[in-house]
């Protein structure tokens, strides 16, 4: 029988948390560096500078800078479907639960613009190289489930004039809008300005008013 002694756990605790406190460093410095230099444009070693660890303390939680990439993502993802929740339930209880859903979700702040340049990188990057295209294809299948599960009572309620019957789909498409959108924004938002294209057609499109 193997007995695990308190001080034993209190070192597993302490390892743990150290971990993670590593690992959150990691992330932070690989969001700035992605940002401004670009995926392809940072190294590893340059990565642990940033975050003040050496390549070991990379090595011991990640395979590969696309590997880091995804943690990013799941990371994102979370606060993503956090938001979407919050004007859920913001809009849920207005007179025109679609459009004002909308009119909070396309919102874009700094955040939304640094991981717009990080994500589209490694898109870029995941187009050329098959390996981190089925990785990145396996996360964004996820979040669109999440994301159609999130808004199914909004949507089971809505006058869809696209199928309901197919949530991928339907999320596909407000992806491409979304996306494609602030693409268009960022190069030239006095032209566009930031969720235009949101605003003006996803309420229609996936049921007016609701």
């Amino acid at each position: 029988m193997i007995v695990t002694t308190r001080a034993g756990e209190r070192m597993t605790k302490r390892v743990t948390r150290r971990r993670l406190e590593t690992n959150e460093r990691l992330l932070d410095a690989a969001e700035q560096a992605f940002a401004e230099y670009g995926f392809h444009g940072v190294s590893i070693a340059e990565l642990c500078t940033r975050a003040g660890y050496t390549t070991g303390a990379f090595y011991s939680n990640y395979s590969s800078k696309s590997e880091l990439f995804l943690a990013l993502f799941t990371r994102r993802s979370a606060v993503v479907l956090k938001q979407l929740g919050d004007a859920l339930d913001e809009a849920i209880v207005s007179e025109h639960p679609m459009a004002a859903f909308v009119e909070l979700a396309s919102a874009v702040d700094e955040e939304t613009r640094t991981w717009f340049l990080i994500s589209t990188e490694f898109t870029l990057h995941a187009i050329r190289n098959p390996e981190a295209a089925e990785a990145l294809a396996r996360h964004d299948a996820a979040m669109r489930a999440a994301i159609a599960e999130l808004l199914a009572p909004l949507l089971a309620t809505a006058r869809s004039k696209v199928p309901l019957k197919d949530p991928d789909m339907l999320m596909r498409l407000v992806v491409a809008v979304r996306e494609g959108g602030l693409a268009q924004s960022l190069v030239e938002p006095g032209a566009l300005p930031h969720g235009e294209l949101e605003r003006r057609f996803l309420p229609t499109l996936l049921g007016g008013h609701g």
